[in-house]
């Protein structure tokens, strides 16, 4: 494949970021409901667990686990360590907020690397 392993990483985190965008997008809306309790996406932790060897690598194709960078995808976990409001809703509309300019900085940077990958084969392709 011409593509290669890269592009599937760069797919992965794109979709990783556009998935915390939808979580963080029902966490803010989710503000006032009682009980809520806020979800963020877990994806380079993911990532970097896989790069230094502490996660799960399969050894069969019946297996789970990670064969190579390419097939690392996010993980949805509860969000720990908010202050729990008199609700029992843990949503921190400050940290949503720096969270969402966060993510679209990120997501904006992906999309330019995207973009510098595929220009370099383009230019090796010519």
């Amino acid at each position: 494949m011409i593509v290669g392993s890269n592009s599937d990483l760069l797919k992965n985190a794109l979709d990783a970021s556009s998935m915390r965008q939808e979580m963080i997008s029902s966490n803010i809306s989710n503000v006032n409901t009682p009980g809520y309790k806020a979800k963020r996406v877990e994806f380079e932790s993911v990532l970097r667990d896989s790069m230094d060897g502490t996660s799960m690598r399969s050894t069969h194709s019946k297996h789970y686990g990670v064969n190579d960078l390419s097939s690392v995808s996010p993980a949805i976990k509860a969000q720990e360590g908010n202050r729990i409001n008199e609700n029992g809703n843990n949503v921190a509309i400050d940290t949503e907020m720096a969270e969402l300019s966060a993510n679209a900085i990120y997501y904006q940077a992906l999309t330019t690397q995207m973009g510098n990958h595929y220009s370099m084969i383009r230019s090796v392709l010519r």
